[in-house]
């Protein structure tokens, strides 16, 4: 099926910066919308920012200016840049991308395991 797996989450001090990738692999025919999402302990997930493969972005307000997303489409990856990271950002970064496994199915979302991101004041 479809494997994604994301790398660079880590611990940071307040105002430090972060680089979050995920990779796709398995059977993929075509990658749509890619993109991250976040669950802080006793929140809700929310969307943090999405990409299409035609490169159009999208952005939660709260990360708007400090994060930026961005993907390889050759090499089926996005990456989440973060910059000026406050304490609040503390969460699991998961990634995800609508995935078309042939021409013959729909895309479905697929989910990477997540990557644990903490902030230190």
């Amino acid at each position: 099926q479809v494997q994604l797996v994301e790398s660079g989450g880590g611990l940071v001090q307040a105002g430090g910066s972060l680089r979050l990738s995920c990779a796709a692999s398995g059977i993929i025919f075509t990658i749509n919308t890619m993109g991250w999402y976040r669950q802080a302990p006793g929140k809700q997930r929310e969307l943090v920012a999405d990409i299409t493969s035609g490169g159009t972005t999208n952005y939660a307000d709260s990360v708007r200016g400090r994060f930026t997303i961005s993907r390889d489409n050759a090499k089926k990856m996005v990456y989440l840049q973060m910059n000026s990271l406050k304490p609040e950002y503390t969460a699991v970064y998961s990634c995800h991308a609508d995935v078309r496994i042939s021409s013959y199915y729909r895309s479905k979302y697929y989910w990477g395991q997540g990557a644990q991101v903490t902030v230190s004041s």
